[in-house]
């Protein structure tokens, strides 16, 4: 009987252990960000990026200095307030360090995107010609 009781008790505590209340809220963790830091392979350097919209920013950092900077690669919307979305844009590094591909996940459409430190040679340019481009 002590044996049975015993057995009893431990599947109970083991039931009580693995149930959950129902009152408790779910967590859900699968919503993409809005925003993502994207390294480049210059240590310095980061890609900020709107994951809703395309919109995107050089950044670099200095942990001696004062050449800690932000500035503008894309700041034209590339999906409307309609169809925009967290986790809709994101980033593709390529071999050359200084060029990666923003990619559209909800239709397909695709830019070079280039950073350096002179403004005259940062530009996001559409890979499908019938796209607009925005030279920076």
């Amino acid at each position: 009987m002590k044996k049975t009781t015993l057995l009893f008790i431990l599947f109970l505590t083991g039931l009580m252990a693995c149930s959950t209340p129902e009152d408790k809220p779910k967590k859900q963790n699968n919503a993409a960000p809005a925003f993502q830091l994207f390294s480049t392979t210059n240590m310095w350097t980061f890609i900020k990026l709107d994951t809703r919209n395309g919109r995107m920013w050089q950044v670099q950092y200095d942990i001696q200095g004062d050449d800690r900077m932000e500035v503008v690669l894309n700041e034209n919307y590339l999906a409307g307030n309609d169809s925009a979305g967290n986790g809709r844009f994101t980033l593709y590094s390529t071999k050359n360090m200084y060029t990666f591909i923003l990619l559209d996940q909800h239709d397909g459409r695709m830019w070079q995107v280039q950073w350096a430190i002179d403004a005259d040679q940062r530009l996001v340019i559409p890979i499908n010609p019938t796209q607009n481009s925005t030279n920076l």
